[in-house]
């Protein structure tokens, strides 16, 4: 008993002490509350906490010697904290600060997605895929399918892709497509442009379901959003949405400031500071911004900047690697490459501000951290030369001029002004390590543009005049690095040296008859072609020499013409694509930025390629063609009579047999000769493998393509003994506090062949180029003793017009018909096709109604036609090569006019140009190849 009375008597105890201190604290929180809430709830309300993110400053590019490539420098920027602003005066505040960044011409981030042009409004989206297809040379009726298909079906035809396109699941072609380096801005699951999806999701965000509405409409229903409805100044009206809207996209994250204008003038940063307490929530900031001090030097390789916008990079920068939406990420080049060395790590302040947004107080930092320094292996000075001789070489081409050197004055004309001259690049490889020295396209543009993000005007005028041209001037594309074309004579070199390799003797002797007939065509030598000559007895010396087309001719196919019997040794044409595969010209180089690798032709493919070719070509035409069937109502009996049809191709039929064959399949009767002559004369008549199949590979023509940098890898294995590098153009990359180093690998393979002293033959023939043959006169007074090859290119067709509906309509008197005649036709046939295609697709098959005498090359005849291509390869120093440099001009007329940016670019890099005085000679003579 007496123990519970004193557990009784703690427990009361206890209980009264439990009262008290709940007393104690509801007498202080009613204090707190009642009394002093007023003056804690200004305090809250007057006290923000903020974590504002410092960008890095991003990692340098150097050269090889270290000296500045692209750098980032200090800027002010214009930022907007979202939550800081006072709601009933947003758009005042918007508008007060747009107006003084317009006042002081700095330009501010405006990616509103409706613009208003000449009085109407449109959808940004879809502008960008009209210019997509411009640029693409896509039809600007084509939908998203059909635009895929059309980049998928080109990949077919250049031998790039190897399947049944319309067999292949979608996302399997598009992965396809994707490792070719294509990547088509098409969703392919929903079948949409990704600027029709991010157009729609965007409406959606403001409550527009309606993915059709006009843009005038949305315009309208987005300016009630803002609560803007009742401001007359549409301009005024647009410039608040289009700051609102980049503040609304912040969503959650409202509280992190949003830069509005980057790189602003001091002007600007001292009215911001003035009217601080009107603009409420807007601050002046120190932004790191790229710049690059040469302008536009190596650009290629350097690559630009932009803002993530495609979906794939939203998907990899912003979900799995943690960036924000507006950061700028490079988008090719190095930048791209080397993202996220170069990015750095961002860092941090965290800072006290009252309600008003002003700054109380400076908390902490944490500091950035900038991104590592990636150091490249070209050489500034001798980019800058490489890039200063191609420029001028071009430009004295297209005026039929003199250049102008040290070393010898060079007229780059003949009969003719190749006045379409106007693009072209240059590679310079160490030919022991693989490393660029330098890597040259003209024209090329200055990347500072992208820095901030570049404007409407300045993008405009970076792309090509005439889109539907293919040659015109591209000065964003790296031609050095993705453009393959026919290497022409610059390839005999492994047609010589495949023959070599196969026993035959460097002076075993064919002689050059001008030209060998195969049934009714000719193939004549280029002497020939000019000029009814030819070169007489020919070896390998002599044929590299003087570039005979009749002597590798003959190698091609191991039979001596001009004897009339078998070489002496057994030789064919998949020789020669050994050894071009062997020296690299099927694969990529290596190289650290944007690549697509041409392909060597393979003889065995072309018969499955020119079936795969036919099939999706019939598969788009006959959808009307069968007078019982319609595909799109009878699929499976469609595909089995185009395969039936495909299936003649191995057989090539005569046109009558055709004919009658098509008749059985019931091929509407109008349509029968149009089918025939398709199948016959444009695929099976060109499905096998012939001899002048193997006469153009051997002479670097036909299937052959490769790019400037595939060729001076090649040339460089032929100058240092028989290795295969692999190209770098990076050296080594440095951490922002130097303490690591990664240096790139160096790594060459060695070639094998039967006996490697056949190199210094080949050799020995391109030594001969520049001391007696076709580029001596260029070369014959230049001290360091050089070996090369000239080629040229052949490139057929006409160049597309402009704008097809304004050339057909100014050539209609030619065409015998009259304006009317020809709208009235073309309403017709559009009226009656059940495909949508461009309006110059009617006018075309208008004209060929209505005057049945003309054919389709009748009707661009009026067009210009296309010049060759014009090569030259070469190394230095001959006895012991350090550089390989090879030109490639499009519509450079003769190879011989890329030698003097050949010799201005060895002369730099060997210490020659401010060395020697030399005479200036005038050279003339005849130019050959």
């Amino acid at each position: 008993m007496i123990q519970n009375k004193k557990f009784e008597d703690r427990f009361d105890i206890l209980r009264l002490v439990f009262i008290a201190v709940f007393c104690m604290l509801a007498v202080r929180i009613s204090f707190m509350t009642i009394i002093q809430g007023e003056e804690y709830y200004n305090q809250a309300s007057n006290k923000v906490y903020r974590k504002i993110s410092v960008e890095a400053p991003r990692g340098e590019i150097r050269d090889r010697y270290g000296r500045l490539l692209a750098g980032s420098r200090p800027s002010f920027a214009v930022r907007i904290s979202k939550n800081e602003v006072l709601k009933d005066k947003t758009n005042d505040v918007v508008l007060q600060l747009v107006n003084i960044l317009e006042k002081n011409r700095d330009e501010y981030l405006d990616e509103f997605p409706i613009k208003m042009k000449n009085g109407t409004y449109q959808f940004e989206s879809e502008q960008k895929i009209k210019e997509w297809k411009k640029t693409n040379n896509i039809p600007s009726v084509s939908n998203a399918k059909e635009s895929f298909y059309i980049l998928a079906e080109r990949l077919v035809e250049s031998g790039s892709i190897d399947a049944d396109i319309y067999a292949l699941e979608p996302y399997e072609l598009q992965k396809m497509l994707n490792e070719k380096g294509v990547y088509p801005p098409i969703y392919v699951s929903k079948w949409k442009f990704s600027e029709q999806v991010r157009k729609e999701n965007w409406l959606y965000g403001y409550g527009i379901k309606d993915e059709n509405i006009s843009a005038a409409k949305a315009f309208d229903k987005i300016k009630e959003y803002f609560e803007l409805e009742n401001m007359e100044d549409i301009d005024d009206a647009r410039k608040i949405m289009s700051i609102r809207d980049l503040l609304k996209a912040k969503g959650y994250l409202q509280y992190q400031p949003v830069d509005v204008a980057v790189d602003v003038s001091q002007n600007t940063v001292a009215e911001i500071e003035e009217k601080g307490v009107q603009l409420t929530g807007v601050s002046v900031e120190i932004k790191p911004i790229r710049y690059y001090p040469n302008g536009s030097a190596a650009s290629h390789i350097l690559g630009q900047m932009g803002k993530i916008s495609q979906t794939r990079e939203i998907e990899y920068y912003v979900k799995e690697k943690g960036y924000n939406q507006n950061d700028m990420i490079g988008k090719t080049g190095i930048e791209k490459e080397f993202e996220e060395r170069l990015k750095g790590t961002n860092g941090y302040n965290r800072v006290q501000v009252d309600a008003a947004g002003r700054l109380i107080k400076r908390l902490d930092m944490n500091e950035p951290l900038p991104g590592d320094a990636v150091y490249l292996t070209i050489d500034l000075d001798l980019q800058k030369r490489a890039e200063e001789s191609l420029k001028e070489v071009l430009q004295t081409i297209r005026s039929g001029g003199t250049y102008s050197s040290k070393w010898g004055n060079y007229r780059l004309r003949d009969s003719s002004v190749y006045d379409k001259a106007t693009s072209g690049a240059v590679v310079a490889l160490d030919v022991n390590t693989g490393e660029v020295l330098a890597l040259a396209n003209y024209p090329d543009y200055d990347p500072n543009l992208f820095s901030t993000g570049i404007s409407n005007d300045d993008m405009e005028s970076l792309l090509p005049a005439n889109g539907n041209d293919l040659l015109a001037p591209r000065p964003l594309y790296n031609i050095a690095t993705m453009t393959a074309v026919q290497p022409g004579s610059t390839f005999k070199m492994v047609t010589g040296l495949a023959a070599l390799e196969a026993g035959l003797s460097p002076t075993y002797t064919i002689r050059d008859k001008g030209y060998i007939k195969l049934g009714n065509k000719t193939f004549g030598c280029w002497i020939w072609n000019s000029s009814r000559g030819n070169h007489g007895d020919t070896d390998l010396y002599k044929a590299l020499e003087v570039s005979c087309n009749y002597y590798f001719y003959s190698l091609s196919v191991g039979y001596d013409y001009s004897k009339d019997k078998p070489l002496p040794v057994k030789m064919s044409v998949d020789d020669i694509l050994h050894y071009a595969r062997l020296f690299g010209l099927d694969e990529e180089t290596g190289i650290q930025i944007e690549e697509f690798a041409g392909k060597v032709p393979n003889p065995e493919d072309k018969l499955k390629t020119t079936k795969r070719m036919l099939k999706n070509r019939l598969n788009k035409k006959l959808e009307k063609y069968f007078e019982d069937i319609e595909k799109n109502k009878d699929l499976n009996e469609y595909e089995k009579r185009v395969e039936t049809i495909v299936s003649w191709t191995e057989e090539n039929p005569s046109r009558g047999e055709i004919i009658r064959r098509l008749t059985d399949l019931k091929i509407k009767s109008d349509k029968i000769g149009e089918v025939t002559d398709l199948v016959k004369y444009s695929y099976f008549n060109q499905a096998q493998w012939g001899t002048g199949d193997s006469f153009n590979i051997g002479i670097g023509q036909g299937e052959n393509s490769y790019t400037p940098i595939q060729m001076a890898n090649y040339i460089s294995a032929i100058s240092n003994g028989g290795y295969k590098n692999k190209v770098t153009v990076v050296d080594k990359i440095e951490s922002y506090d130097k303490l690591n180093i990664e240096r790139i690998e160096r790594k060459s393979e060695k070639i094998e062949l039967v006996n490697e002293k056949n190199l210094e033959e080949i050799k020995k023939g391109m030594r001969r180029v520049t001391s007696i043959g076709t580029a001596s006169s260029v070369f014959g007074r230049f001290p360091v003793e050089t070996a090369a090859k000239t080629g040229t290119a052949q490139k057929s067709g006409r160049v597309p017009a402009k704008d097809e509906q304004e050339y057909i309509y100014s050539h209609l008197s030619s065409f015998g018909v009259s304006k009317e005649m020809l709208d009235q036709k073309a309403d017709e046939l559009e009226a009656k096709s059940a495909r949508e295609m461009d309006r110059e697709y009617f006018l075309r098959n208008a004209l060929l109604k209505l005057n049945p005498k003309l054919k389709s090359a009748d009707i661009d005849r009026f067009k210009d036609t296309y010049d060759d291509f014009a090569w030259f390869v070469s190394f230095a120093p001959y006895d012991k090569p350090e550089i390989a440099v090879v030109v490639m001009i499009f519509q450079g007329g003769h190879g011989g006019y890329g030698a003097p940016i050949a010799r201005d670019v060895i002369a730099q890099y060997m210490g020659l140009e401010d060395e020697i005085d030399v005479p200036k000679i005038d050279y003339s003579g005849t130019l050959t190849e």
